[in-house]
């Protein structure tokens, strides 16, 4: 029982990011989808806790974490490039997808040559995904507040967001083709 509701955790990222871009789209509810946003990373930080503290990490729990975090970024990525509209934000979010789909055949070609461990969340892969979601949450206080200050802020957090997320994708080919 206690992995199911993780499990529901992780997965309410993948639902809440959808119904973010919503609202986005809507631009009258920037405060309602910055307090969403807020809830999808605190199941980030949950899913992980309770995995941890009742023991009950699996393999799918494994595969499922990340991709959620994923498909949340990508579909707020989205929704902020569109919504402000800018191709800054679009290029650097199409960087940031590309890498992720390159770490995601890494992480396929090592798992049938089991060789798992090549492509095994990192540390700084860790911290790549936080930056990336402090810089979402940058963004929508801005959008929330009509605040260009902060919106300048949120675009040097993403630059240096694509530049983590650039060298931790260097790290995972270099790990794999070492092996």
């Amino acid at each position: 029982m206690k992995l199911l509701f993780i499990n529901l955790l992780t997965v309410s990222r993948m639902f809440l990011g959808a119904i973010i871009f919503v609202l986005i789209a809507m631009t009258d509810f920037y405060w309602t989808a910055f307090l969403l946003f807020f809830i999808a990373g605190i199941t980030d930080y949950f899913d992980g806790y309770f995995a941890r503290k009742y023991k009950a990490t699996s393999v799918i729990g494994e595969i499922l974490d990340p991709i959620a975090d994923k498909i949340l970024i990508i579909f707020l990525l989205f929704a902020i490039s569109v919504s402000l509209p800018s191709f800054y934000i679009a290029f650097i979010g199409a960087l940031i997808i590309t890498r992720e789909i390159w770490v995601g055949a890494l992480r396929d070609f090592n798992a049938r040559k089991s060789r798992s461990d090549a492509t095994k969340v990192t540390f700084l892969a860790k911290i790549k995904t936080t930056i990336q979601l402090f810089t979402i949450s940058i963004y929508l206080l801005g959008l929330s507040l009509n605040n260009m200050l902060i919106l300048l802020f949120a675009d040097l957090f993403l630059f240096m967001s694509l530049l983590i997320t650039i060298y931790t994708g260097y790290q995972y080919t270099l790990s794999s083709l070492k092996k």
